[in-house]
């Protein structure tokens, strides 16, 4: 076997015009009646996109529905106790540095829906519930958005170190290291609230040290002309003198008028080990951007292949 985009979930760098994220937690009631009903989502999953994006198409634009579901390591354990498990997968638990902390939150199964319709979103998630609302409760619902020329809500163009799309299957996709899920990712998913008010109040020229880069141009500013903890230090990390990538999105969310305004962090990797050795120096270099937010939540999940999918649907895991 070999690495295979076709064979994988939509793990790639595409924020979306519309976008939802959903934590669900199995109710833990019935075993073996959740297990029939995750076989059977898993089943009706594919078939529910498909639909969707031949409702969503017209002729003059293919239909930019791309969906991600998956288990944390928890609600593997409970779902398949006696099967095999992807060698990365564990459960998240908060990290510290000196002065910051990255907190950890419950959750079992995960949603990242986007489209370039707020329609096929809603139908999307209100499709995948009918199978799943009588075994599951919601944790977190959050919708977010595109924001103006696809930067992050601080004003920054999003994602310019994630690599491009013919290299994104090393960077995101499990491989033969663990050949039961290749194709396979690990996500994180992280909650960021942002204090505005501090970082519009801040001169530009502050804000580019803080990231790394020019605000308008997204040119690279030079090592000496950065704070010591800018965001694009302080989540570069190096193996064996090799930069490490991951497919990272930043997706902003709002209630503006009530003034809680944030990020919605997703890290796609084929090594879970990179995304939380990045987090890590977050914290240990204490990253700009932890001074003026407050993280709300975090968590682990696999990305199962498409034939993963279908081996759960089969019982073969």
């Amino acid at each position: 076997m070999a690495i295979d985009p076709k064979k994988a979930q939509d793990v790639w760098k595409d924020i979306g015009e519309h976008v939802q994220f959903t934590v669900l937690k199995l109710k833990r009631e019935d075993q073996a009646h959740e297990l029939e009903v995750i076989r059977e989502f898993c089943d009706r999953y594919q078939a529910i996109i498909r639909s969707l994006k031949i409702r969503d198409s017209n002729p003059q634009a293919e239909s930019r529905l791309k969906v991600t579901f998956g288990f944390s390591n928890a609600a593997w354990d409970y779902l398949f106790p006696n099967g095999p498990k992807p060698k990365e997968l564990e459960t998240y638990t908060e990290l510290k540095g000196p002065k910051y902390k990255m907190p950890a939150s419950e959750g079992d199964l995960f949603f990242h829906i986007r489209a370039s319709n707020e329609a096929v979103v809603y139908e999307a998630q209100t499709q995948f519930m009918r199978f799943l609302r009588d075994v599951t409760e919601v944790v977190d619902e959050t919708k977010g958005f595109r924001y103006f020329e696809g930067r992050a809500i601080i004003g920054f163009i999003d994602g310019t170190e994630a690599p491009e799309v013919e290299k994104a299957a090393d960077y995101a996709l499990i491989g033969d290291e663990d050949p039961t899920f290749e194709n396979g990712s690990y996500a994180f998913a992280q909650k960021w609230l942002h204090n505005m008010d501090f970082w519009n109040k801040l001169k530009t020229e502050d804000q580019e040290k803080a990231v790394g880069r020019e605000k308008f141009s997204d040119i690279e500013l030079e090592d000496e002309d950065k704070f010591k903890n800018a965001h694009n230090v302080s989540s570069k990390v190096e193996i064996d003198g090799e930069e490490q990538k991951i497919i990272r999105m930043n997706v902003p969310f709002s209630d503006p008028a009530s003034g809680k305004t944030g990020t919605y962090f997703m890290g796609y990797a084929r090594h879970w080990r990179v995304t939380k050795m990045m987090l890590q120096q977050m914290l240990d270099t204490s990253d700009f951007l932890l001074t003026f937010s407050k993280i709300l939540s975090g968590q682990l999940f696999f990305i199962p292949s498409k034939d993963t999918l279908d081996d759960i649907t089969d019982e073969k895991i």
